[in-house]
């Protein structure tokens, strides 16, 4: 019978001779390809194992050798693991951010939050220097944990105004809209940073829900008739939103533009394509974000301090005295509105009143730039050591 399959691809079979004296016997050690004749391929490869293509053998010992797609060792050196080490720059710079941001800046927002409130003072804490003084004065005299009040509840707090913005955004193009939603449990965290530790109890993390939803519905805390309803709240806390946004990613977006013409992508040397890092592209938009509110934060500051003083009064607050930091003061305002609160601030405190504790935002953002900058310097080490 004749054998049908083409003479190139047929190999020796059982009705195939042995290797006699016309052919060397194969060595599985010593194997060359002048030895075997051309109508003798190379055996099947073995299901399972690498695919072979027409004219490649299998190798007897070694490494295996290289498929032919793979790419050269130079992109294979920048490739997986340059991807990741970026991702994790990325990852870091923005955990270092977050974590600066509610953790080591928590003490500068509560004693900016006491000075704001304290229509008592008369050292209005406009510098760094004195706000730094009377923070140590704070720490010794009642402890480390004074100036991290409150801290569990400015979670909660954005946890809330977090899930609200994602469902707002979805229905509404106005995210301004958040901060009302969430403006009965910032009124609660706020009593909860500005409140002393001498006369505070150790509050839950709920509690900041529960007070807030009890002065939703006028129920649950202990309050005066100067209490202000939270529908009269509704404007101010508005305006004060809309305008923070407003004026951040105005301030955002110029600062992206600038830093993103200013810094071009990085090229490789050997004439590949550009590549740029994860760490290049990921902290602009943190610097930017910073920017943004820092700008909004300096701009909006004598409007959050009338929020503030309207949010706390009827409230039956007892704060720490910002003036030394040895002493307790009670909160008893008597503002009839937005207007009043501007107007007895203006009278009897002066226009630097509304910038009382204006000195602490100066120690939380320059923090906060340093510990950004300082990142960035150690993930730009790493990534050239690895390249």
């Amino acid at each position: 019978m004749i054998s049908q399959r083409p003479e190139s691809l047929t190999y020796r079979g059982r009705e195939d001779p042995p290797y006699g004296s016309g052919f060397a016997a194969r060595s599985f050690n010593n194997s060359s390809s002048t030895d075997i004749p051309h109508w003798v391929s190379t055996p099947p490869d073995i299901p399972g194992s690498r695919n072979l293509h027409w004219g490649e053998r299998t190798p007897q010992y070694g490494p295996a050798t290289p498929i032919a797609q793979w790419p050269s060792d130079d992109s294979v050196q920048g490739g997986p693991s340059g991807d990741q080490l970026n991702r994790f720059a990325g990852f870091g710079i923005g955990l270092a951010s977050l974590f600066t941001e509610n953790v080591l800046a928590h003490p500068c927002i509560v004693f900016r939050r006491q000075c704001q409130v304290n229509y008592h003072a008369r050292n209005y804490h406009l510098v760094p220097f004195t706000a730094v003084s009377v923070m140590y004065n704070l720490t010794k005299t009642q402890g480390p944990k004074v100036l991290w009040k409150g801290m569990g509840s400015t979670f909660v707090v954005q946890g809330v105004t977090l899930g609200t913005e994602g469902i707002i955004s979805e229905c509404t193009p106005l995210p301004s809209l958040t901060c009302v939603v969430a403006m009965p449990f910032y009124s609660a965290s706020l009593i909860e940073t500005v409140q002393s530790e001498v006369i505070r109890n150790d509050p839950g993390i709920l509690d900041c829900v529960k007070e807030g939803v009890g002065r939703l519905v006028g129920m649950g805390i202990p309050h005066s008739k100067r209490l202000f309803p939270l529908w009269a709240l509704v404007f101010p806390t508005f305006l004060h939103g809309v305008l923070h946004y407003i004026v951040s990613a105005s301030v955002q977006k110029l600062v992206l533009h600038v830093l993103r013409r200013s810094s071009p992508q990085q090229q490789v040397t050997d004439g590949t394509e550009p590549i740029q890092s994860m760490l290049d592209a990921y902290f602009p938009e943190l610097m930017a974000t910073f920017a943004g509110n820092l700008c909004a934060d300096v701009l909006l500051y004598p409007l959050e301090t009338v929020l503030h003083r309207l949010y706390l009064q009827g409230t039956r607050t007892i704060i720490d005295n910002t003036d030394l930091g040895f002493e307790v003061l009670p909160i008893n305002t008597q503002y009839e509105g937005l207007r009043d609160c501007i107007s007895t601030i203006k009278k009897e405190e002066g226009t630097l009143g509304f910038y009382k504790g204006f000195g602490s935002i100066i120690v939380q953002y320059s923090l906060h730039a340093a510990v950004l900058q300082i990142t960035k310097m150690i993930y730009s080490v790493m990534l050239q050591n690895a390249a």
